[in-house]
Parts: C-alpha cells; structure tokens; sequence
C-alpha cells in the first residue's frame, strides 16, 4: 500500500487561527458560516464586531457569542498533527493557574492526565482494550450529542408557500433550536428547494417580515410588545 507523506507546512492555513495567526487552541467554530478561531481570540474580536473575521458574515446583529461552539473534532485533528502542542498548552494554563494562586481546574487535570497515560501507553507498545475504546467512543458521542444547540429549547414551525412561483416542502414542519434565525431559516429553504439564492423568497412569519438575524425569543419579545400596546 502506497502512503503519501504530507508535510505540516502544507496544512498550516488549515488548523491555524487567522486572528493570532498560531495554531488553534480551544477551537470554536462559527455556527453560521463554519470557519474556526481560538476561542480566546474570537470572543474578544466579537467584543466589538458581529461578523466573521474571515468572510464578513453577519453572526448575529446584536448577541453573536450565542451562535460560536466549541469544535472539539478540530481541536483533536491539531493536538495530533503538531508534535509537543497539547503538552505545551497544559503546561502553559496550570502555570496561570498556580501563578495566581487558584487551584487548577479538573478539566485541565483530568486532560493532563490522559494525554500522559496515551503517550506512556504508546511508548511502552501497549494497545487500548476494546472496552477502553468502547468507552472513550461513547463518552466521545454523548458530548457531540449536547452540541449544536440541541439542549436548547426546541420549536416547531410550519413553512407555507404563498408564491406561485416557488414549490411547497414536502414537509411542512420543522423542528429547530428557538435560537435559529430568519436567516437559518431562508438558508434551509433554499437548499431545500435548490434555489441558486436564499435572498429569492421573501420570508414572513406570523403576519410580519423580520429581519434575517432576528430570532424565535425577539419576535416572542416583540409581539408581546406590541400587543400589550396596543391594548
């Protein structure tokens, strides 16, 4: 079997942060258009911006730190292509921790501990039991199973055609996080429909037109709102 060897230079545009330029820690991830950042560096970017520093997109008008998640996939992918980096990124947070006097955070040791043990295992030629495995694999899926924003809270809506124009959906209800936007929306539409643009339909919801970054709790706000108002 012929292997290809694949030097890390040829990669690096691919698992480093273009905000610091370094190589991705803690990599969280831009629900709306997927491009990833160090987390540290994408929050304070967001601090007083609300679009990707790589495409421009609009995140969210007014609370885009709601639509970024941790990419642990990612983050694997780099600890095992950069020799030495995990092990360096450790040492560096419980030196801040011990530093300031605080006690170091379980997560950091528990992470500590089993990058040591993988590396011992590897170095003595011993191999993970399949129960080990087992496990790991099922610890790995539960904690992908809590992303995505499905622990949020769910609403159904119904999606109705009233152009001529365009086909209906076969179906009609769907079920997504109350913190999905118009815009979320209209993306999904499109695909749905093939359309070449999401900006070809106009999108209303009860009545009303919103703009593309408003959510399921603004319109509740809004309406609640207007209607009390209007009483």
């Amino acid at each position: 079997m012929l292997t290809r060897k694949i030097k890390l230079w040829d990669i690096n545009a691919h698992i480093t942060c273009r905000l610091c330029n370094g190589y991705l820690i803690d990599a969280t991830t831009v629900t709306e258009c997927l491009h990833t950042f160090c987390r540290s560096c994408l929050v304070k970017y967001l601090e007083e911006n609300n679009t990707c520093p790589t495409c421009r997109i609009v995140i969210h008008q007014s609370h885009p730190l709601q639509y970024i998640g941790h990419d642990r996939t990612m983050q694997d992918i780099v600890y095992k292509l950069v020799p030495g980096l995990q092990e360096a990124e450790m040492k560096k947070q419980r030196e801040f921790y011990h530093k300031l006097g605080m006690e170091v955070p379980g997560d950091i040791k528990g992470e500590t501990c089993s990058t040591k043990q993988h590396l011992d295992s590897h170095r003595n030629g011993e191999t993970k039991t399949d129960e080990n495995s087992n496990k790991e694999a099922s610890e790995e899926k539960q904690e992908e199973d809590n992303d995505y924003h499905r622990s949020d809270e769910q609403v159904s809506i119904c999606l109705e055609c009233n152009s001529s124009k365009l086909r209906g959906l076969k179906r009609k209800w769907i079920r997504c996080s109350a913190q999905a936007t118009v815009l979320h929306l209209k993306k999904f539409i499109a695909k749905k429909l093939n359309l070449s643009s999401f900006n070809e339909g106009i999108l209303g919801i009860m009545g009303r037109i919103y703009g593309e970054s408003w959510t399921y709790y603004a319109m509740k706000r809004f309406l609640a709102r207007t209607t009390h108002s209007s009483l």
